[in-house]
């Protein structure tokens, strides 16, 4: 079952997945990145994510697609080895943006916006 719990930290909204992104099981990963519609980025953090497969990978080229056209940055972070590899396999490691948890976070629409540390999933 996929679990998602979502910190706010200004206008940066980071979700923390666990558990498979497979087909059928996406609901509530659509349902939390779609309840952002304030934020101005979205993270989704997977390091608790131990499986994804082909509707999973479609889901999250769908959200993407989704908070992009809002205007609403999305990224990945803390991607799993598993995952990763999966993402190099099918390329998509060029098509979303990929950040390990250490690094701090500028909005790039907030050019002079302060740094800041992105909270660590539990």
């Amino acid at each position: 079952m996929l679990k998602v719990q979502t910190t706010k930290l200004g206008n940066v909204a980071v979700l923390c997945v666990h558990g498979k992104i497979v087909r059928g099981e996406t609901y509530p990963l659509r349902r939390a990145v779609s309840a952002q519609a304030a934020a101005s980025v979205v993270v989704l953090d997977l390091a608790g994510v131990n499986t994804i497969d082909a509707g999973g990978l479609g889901v999250l080229l769908q959200l993407r697609e989704h908070t992009q056209a809002k205007g609403i940055e999305f990224r990945l972070r803390n991607v799993t080895r598993l995952v990763n590899r999966i993402l190099e396999i099918t390329r998509l490691d060029s098509v979303f943006e990929l950040t390990s948890g250490s690094e701090v976070f500028v909005p790039a629409a907030r050019r002079r916006a302060p740094l800041m540390q992105l909270a660590r999933c539990a």
